[in-house]
Order: structure tokens, then C-alpha cells, then sequence
């Protein structure tokens, strides 16, 4: 696409910006509980429309050029990803469920089933890629001083039973492959010896080429037909398209074409960069010292018409109150008083509001407390709570329609800087600098007159003490390490196995379909079950979007902890995995099996945890992924554990979570399968975001039978049916799958493809030799997780829905 293209798309994005910013206000009125479902669509059908607008700004960002345009992006992809989860936030709210039915809202905007992706911004990775070279190569050269595998670790020791066997195998197989050549060689001799004997049957000239003919054209019908059935099959969407030469052709084409643009973005950034270096520097020299000396004889005319007015000079303002800026807003010097003395006194007022308010609130809770909590998870499910980000969004807009709408690409045709524009941004910043020098000579010059003419000393105006009950009731965090440098911690780490190289796994690569009919078993009173499309874009919203920036993180609803409740064999350590990848994150492990005999004792359970959330913090941004989760919050310690003390780290680990704040860029991630052994209490407060994975459904074991085969380099043909092995493999994982699919598809039946296509059949015995995931088993999660919090809520809510529907038909009969 040329720069042309980016920017009319820049501009229809603006134009859609307009249409979400007018829908967002009705939003914020309460809506009676009976309209739920309506307030559920109106915030599905904005989700959507931002999802859409956060993947051009992604492409606008990654793309264009000039330098001021990409700047201006940057904010907006930002603030809009950050509305994106507050409107996640909302929607897990008013659905008081983790995966949401958009299926109807799809069908009503005329969307399909890839809008629904979540857009990772590229600049997650490419911004900090040589903070990342860095790391990688600090850990690998960790790892290469630590002690190397021996060579009895490497090859073990094989049994001398197993030895022979092998052996005897490979003979056996030797000698077999000899015999059948063997008796080829005798089948082929006796068959020439009988065609000699017999004769062999002659034709004439006429029945020789009569029977060419017949063959010949027989094979060519059966090709035309063939040929035609496949392209009718691929035009229907039935079988994919043989021709796939040419679209990695243009792909990899694509894929060069961006990577000479961002080269082009490095090269007008650095004289962006030089220009503000040299912009900055002229407008000191030039404009500085003559801004300086306005400013000071502004503040000296304003002292003397306030000595005139008030027979005595004025307190100036403090710099938590504006300083300076106030004088020059365009009022008088009373006005300005008057100013100053209320916001003293309002600021007064609050504190004095706020105490009693607190003491009423106290008086309140302990009479009824049940009651307003009830009330208060009513009124709040159906109101969208005030964005903090669409201030921002509004300012970029604001500024994209007065500044970028109206400039043309011909004015700067090489996609350079605006030097105009430059200089009103770098006078304002100039101004603001001097402004501060200025208010403190000037306090000086106002404290001598002070002293000289109304002989007495005065103390300027200060703003009013800002509340710190709640700072100082915080404990501040004890540094247990404080004279350690972060790379002795962080090798110190990766020694003991706490800090682990974390394996390229891309989120895409974690495959599955999306739930068609949601909203129709919503209608039915049937609870859906979340899809694994559904789990992968919950993984990328609470982890990779918050972790990626950390203006989003420090802006968003702030999410500490993840736990992912699954059978074994859905993927948890891969999504994990995949949030390291995506946001080039540190892999911390504090599994209670990696614990096992290290940091032993009170002191040393503190001094870990300690270690690991400093490092984390430090060089954010981090997860720490804690495997079988539930053993830290066992109900009762089996006795084969009681030795290794599994809920040691339980109390640190809360405490430490506590104190990560918005802009700590640290992720707690759980994976369990048995989350029933643990205390629900302990669990849920420690985990604040628990995604339930069940079972693959029909259309997402489709998906991953056709991914893994073309993964392993099968071409999927018409001989194999995918649709038969979905259907049979229900109640398996994907690890499962995944088992049959490697036990099949070995070197030696890769080679003979080409003359044996895979048939369905070769993959049921394998299939069969695994334990698939029970009924039982996957209900007991299931019910384990209505018991959540957000569960909880979740069947009140269906329990009030069916008696308000029974209410309705009793009175509908007694109209009758």
C-alpha cells in the first residue's frame, strides 16, 4: 500500500472514531434490569467496532512514515486498546461470564468470525527488540557457564534385554527385506517363462490402435471430470485451493514491501530527532531570553495593579495550583485572590465531607450490610462506569481534525516533519520550563517587597495538604535484598531454575473455532461452554494487551492474577508460553514442584518470593507461572506431600501480590487441573480472573486436526476425512490429538505419502490406546466453577431470570 492508501484509511478510521464517540454517552445512564439484554448488545456491538478500529490504527502505526502522524497513533492505538478492556471489563460485568455470545451482533454488523481476533500491536516486540537480544543473550550465557549435561545424561544407559531385542528386530527386518527381493526376482522369471510358452496374442494394425484409442481416451474423460469435480469443490469452499504457490508468493512479497517502510520510519526518525535537538536549541537562543523577561514584567504589572486595587501585594500562587498560569488566564487581580482563598477553602471542605462520610459509611456497614451489597451489584451490573481513556481519545481526535485532516502529502512529498508544527510543540514545552525558572525568581522579588513597603513577612499561599491516611496505613514493601545489583539476582535465579528460557510459541498457533450458536443456547436456558477461540482472546486481553504497555497497564482495570482451570492436555503451559512470546516477558516458575528443596525455612520463603517479584518488577514485563496452582491452597496436605509443604509460599504470595500497582507490568498466571482440592476461598482471592477450558467442541477439534496435520507437512486430501475424525475424537484434548497425530505420521510413512494418502482409519488405534477426558470428570469443573464468585452471580442471575419468566405466564393465565 502506498502512503496514499494509509492515509485515507487513517481518515475513514476517524470517521468510524466519530460514530463510537457519539454512541458512548448513552452508555453512561443507568438501564433498568429488565433491559439487560439490550444493554448487552449496545456493548457488544461497541467492543466489536473497537476491536476493528484497534487493528487499522495497529496497520496505520506499524505502516506510515512521518513521524508527527505516527506519534499521534501511537496515542490513539493505545488509548483505544485500553477501552477495549474496559469495555471487556464492562461486558464481563453485565454477562457475569468470562466468554461472551456475539454471534447475533456478528450477524447484525455484517462482520465474520476473524473480526472477532484480537490484535496484537506489533510494536510490543519490535520497540524493545534490542532489550530482548540483550536479555536472551545474558541468559544463554548464564546457562553456558552453568555445569554441562554429561554423557551418561545425554544417551542413558540401555538395558541389556532391550539391546538384544533391538537388535534381533533390525536383523530380522534385514534378512526379510533380502527374501522379499528374493522371491520378486523368482515371480518375475516364472512370469516371463509362461508368456513364452503360452505366446503372447497378436493384433492387427486396425485393433492395436483401436485399443490405444479406447485407453487413451478413457484417461483423458477421467481427468476432465476429475479436474472439474476439484474445481467445483474449491469454488464452493468445499476443498482448499490447490493453487497455494502463488499466495506465499505475494505474501512474502507483502511482508518485504513493510519491512522497507519501517527501515524508511527509522530513517525520518532520526532526523525527527536531530530537528528537535536543533529546534529546541535555536528557540532558547532566540526566543527565551525575550519570553523570560515578558513573563517577568506581566507578574511585576500584576503585583502593582493588586497593591493599587488592595493596598497590599498579593500572595502568589503555589505550583501544585498553576503557579504563574493562573495570573495569565485573563483575570483580574481580585478574581485571582478570590480564586486561590476558595480552592483553600473547598479543599477544606472536602476533608471535612470526606470524614464524616467514612464515619457514616462505617455506621452503615455494620447494620446492613448484606442488603447493600445486593443492591449494589444490581445497580452496577447495568451502568458503564466512567473511561479513563476516552479523554485521550477525544484529545486525538480533536488534534487528527485540526492539525492532520487538512495537511497534504504534496506539501512534504519525502513524508518529512512539519517544522511548523514542531516549533508551536516545542514553544509550548519551552514556555512551560521558563514558567517554573520564572515563578521562582519572582517569589524572591514578591517576599523583598513584601519586607520593604508593608514590613512584614509573608508565607506564600500553599495548596492544601493532600490526604495520606491511605499512603501511610500502606506498608511499604522491605527491600530483603538491598545491596544486591539485578544481575546478581537475575543469575542467582537462573541458576536455581526459578528463571527459565521460555519457548517461541506464537498465540495464533493456539487453535480453535469460535461458538456459531452462543446466543441460541443462551435462548434455550443451556449454559455455553467457552470454545478454545474463546480462551485464546481472553488470554490475549487480560495478558498479552496489559503486559505489552505499560500505559495501557497503568490506565486499564487492573488485572494481577490469571488461573487457567483445565483437563490435562488443553494447552495452559502453552498459553503461557505464548504471553511470554507475544511480550517478550520474563518466565519466572515458582511451581510448588521447583520449590522443592530450595529457600527452605520461614526466612527462606520470604527472601524467594521477595526476589522474584523484584526481579520481575525491575525488568517488567514478567510472568510468574505457578504449575498445579491448587497445591498452594490445599484443603488437606496428602501425606506423601506433607515432607515438601506445598502451602508454604501461600501468605508471601499474597502479600506480594498486593503490592503490585497499575504500571508493574507483572503477571501471575495458575494452571490446575484439580482445582477441587483446594480452598475456594484462598484460591479465588489470590486468582482474580479464573478462565474455565473444557472440552474442544465440534468446530474447534475440526480446526485442529486440519492444523496439526498441515503443521506436520500433510497436504489434507479428499481421502482423509477430517470431519469423521472430529466426530470421533470427542472428548480429547488437543494434546491428544496431537499424541495420534505424532505416532502416525512417522519419517517412514511421511516418504510414502505420495503413494499412499492418509486414510482416517490409521488414526482410531492410536486414538483408542489414550484416556480421553470423561463426562464426569469435566462436570465436576464445571461445577466447581459455579461455585466462583463470578459464577455464583451467575446462576442467581438465571434463577431470578426463570422466576420473573414463571411470574409473567402465571399472570398471562389469569388475564386468560
Amino acid at each position: 500500500m502506498s502512503e496514499g492508501a494509509y492515509q485515507r484509511l487513517w481518515d475513514s478510521s476517524h470517521v468510524i472514531l466519530q460514530e463510537l464517540l457519539d454512541q458512548e454517552q448513552p452508555l453512561l445512564e443507568p438501564v433498568p434490569n429488565r433491559d439487560r439484554q439490550s444493554f448487552q448488545y449496545r456493548l457488544s456491538s461497541l467492543y466489536l467496532c473497537y476491536l476493528g478500529l484497534l487493528r487499522q490504527f495497529d496497520t496505520l502505526y506499524d505502516q506510515m512514515v512521518q513521524p508527527q502522524k505516527r506519534r499521534l497513533l501511537r496515542r490513539l492505538l493505545d488509548s483505544v486498546a485500553g477501552r477495549v478492556l474496559e469495555l471487556k471489563d464492562e461486558l464481563v460485568r453485565a454477562d457475569l461470564c468470562e466468554s461472551h455470545c456475539l454471534d447475533r451482533v456478528l450477524q447484525d454488523l455484517k462482520l465474520t468470525p476473524a473480526d472477532l481476533e484480537v490484535p496484537i500491536p506489533k510494536y510490543f516486540l519490535l520497540e524493545q527488540s534490542s532489550v530482548l537480544r540483550e536479555r536472551r543473550l545474558m541468559l544463554a550465557e548464564i546457562l553456558s557457564r552453568m555445569e554441562p549435561l554429561s554423557f551418561e545424561e545425554r544417551f542413558p544407559e540401555m538395558h541389556r534385554t532391550y539391546a538384544i531385542i533391538l537388535l534381533q528386530t533390525a536383523e530380522r527386518a534385514r534378512q526379510g527385506r533380502l527374501r522379499a527381493i528374493f522371491m520378486r526376482e523368482i515371480q518375475r522369471e516364472e512370469r516371463d517363462r509362461k508368456m513364452r510358452e503360452d505366446g503372447q496374442h497378436k493384433f492387427n494394425q486396425d485393433q492395436a490402435a483401436i485399443t490405444i484409442q479406447k485407453v487413451w481416451r478413457g484417461y483423458l474423460q477421467r481427468k476432465c471430470t476429475q479436474q472439474d469435480r476439484q474445481m467445483e469443490m474449491e469454488f464452493i469452499g468445499m476443498l482448499p485451493s490447490s493453487k497455494q504457490v502463488e499466495p506465499l508468493g505475494n505474501m512474502s512479497q507483502a511482508c518485504l514491501r513493510e519491512d522497507v517502510r519501517r527501515l524508511h520510519q527509522m530513517e525520518k526518525e532520526e532526523e525527527f530527532q536531530l530537528a528537535l535537538v536543533k529546534t529546541q536549541d535555536s528557540l532558547k537562543e532566540m526566543e527565551g531570553p525575550h519570553m523570560k523577561e515578558k513573563m517577568k514584567e506581566q507578574i511585576r504589572q500584576w503585583f502593582i495593579e493588586c497593591h493599587a486595587l488592595t493596598g497590599q501585594f498579593p500572595d502568589y500562587p503555589d505550583e501544585s495550583l498553576g503557579g504563574s498560569y493562573l495570573i495569565f488566564a485573563d483575570k483580574t487581580p481580585e478574581q485571582v485572590k478570590m480564586e486561590l482563598e476558595m480552592q483553600v477553602q473547598e479543599s477544606n471542605k472536602k476533608d471535612e465531607e470526606k470524614n464524616k462520610k467514612k464515619e457514616k459509611e462505617k455506621k452503615e456497614k455494620k447494620k446492613g450490610k448484606e442488603e447493600k451489597n445486593r443492591m449494589g451489584e444490581a445497580d452496577t451490573t447495568l451502568k458503564v462506569l466512567p473511561s479513563k481513556f476516552l479523554p485521550m481519545i477525544n484529545a486525538g481526535h480533536k488534534e487528527y481534525k485540526n492539525l492532520w485532516k487538512t495537511w497534504y502529502d504534496s506539501m512534504h512529498p519525502g513524508q518529512s516533519f512539519d517544522l511548523e508544527t514542531l516549533r508551536v510543540e516545542k514553544r509550548k514545552e519551552m514556555e512551560q520550563e521558563i514558567r517554573i525558572q520564572v515563578d521562582e525568581l519572582m517569589r524572591q522579588e514578591l517576599k523583598s517587597l513584601h519586607l520593604a513597603v508593608d514590613r512584614e513577612e509573608k508565607r506564600p499561599l500553599r495548596a492544601p495538604k493532600k490526604n495520606t491516611e491511605k499512603k501511610a496505613g500502606k506498608k511499604k514493601e522491605k527491600d530483603l535484598t538491598p545491596n544486591r545489583s539485578v544481575d546478581s539476582l537475575f543469575e542467582e535465579l537462573v541458576t536455581l531454575g526459578f528463571l527459565k528460557k521460555s519457548e517461541t510459541v506464537a498465540l495464533k498457533d493456539y487453535v480453535g473455532d469460535c461458538l456459531y450458536l452462543g446466543s441460541i443456547l443462551s435462548l434455550a436456558n443451556k449454559l455455553p461452554m467457552p470454545s478454545l477461540f474463546d480462551i485464546r482472546q481472553n488470554m490475549a486481553l487480560y495478558g498479552v494487551l496489559r503486559l505489552g504497555s505499560s500505559v495501557i497497564h497503568s490506565m486499564a482495570p487492573l488485572i494481577r492474577s490469571i488461573l487457567l482451570v483445565g483437563p490435562a492436555g488443553m494447552g495452559k503451559k502453552m498459553l503461557v508460553k505464548a504471553v511470554c512470546t507475544e511480550t517478550g516477558a520474563n518466565l519466572f516458575d515458582l511451581s510448588p514442584d521447583n520449590l522443592q528443596g530450595k529457600y527452605t525455612g520461614k526466612t527462606g520463603v520470604q527472601m524467594i518470593v521477595h526476589t522474584v517479584f523484584k526481579v520481575a518488577r525491575l525488568l517488567q514485563p514478567s510472568v510468574i507461572w505457578i504449575g498445579n496452582a491448587e497445591k498452594n491452597f490445599y484443603k488437606k496436605v496428602p501425606k506423601e506431600e506433607k515432607e515438601t509443604d506445598p502451602k508454604r509460599i501461600k501468605k508471601e504470595l499474597t502479600k506480594a501480590l498486593r503490592l503490585l500497582n497499575a504500571g508493574d507490568r507483572v503477571m501471575l498466571i495458575g494452571t490446575t487441573e484439580q482445582p477441587q482440592l483446594a480452598e475456594m476461598k484462598g484460591l479465588c482471592q489470590t486468582y482474580e480472573r479464573v478462565i474455565f477450558m473444557p472440552r474442544p467442541d465440534y468446530a474447534s477439534r475440526y480446526v485442529l486436526w486440519k492444523h496439526m496435520l498441515e503443521a506436520q507437512g500433510v497436504q489434507v486430501t479428499q481421502s482423509l476425512d477430517i470431519s469423521a475424525l472430529a466426530k470421533v475424537s470427542d472428548g480429547y484434548t488437543p494434546g491428544h490429538i496431537l499424541k495420534a497425530i505424532q505416532s502416525v505420521l512417522t519419517k517412514r510413512r511421511l516418504l510414502q505419502l505420495s503413494k499412499r494418502p492418509l486414510v482416517a482409519s490409521e488414526f482410531l488405534g492410536h486414538l483408542a490406546k489414550l484416556e480421553p477426558v470423561y463426562r464426569e470428570e469435566e462436570e465436576s469443573l464445571k461445577d466447581w466453577y459455579l461455585k466462583t464468585p463470578l459464577g455464583k452471580k451467575m446462576m442467581k442471575l438465571s434463577k431470578d431470570q426463570d422466576s420473573e419468566e414463571a411470574n409473567l405466564a402465571k399472570e398471562k393465565k389469569k388475564w386468560k
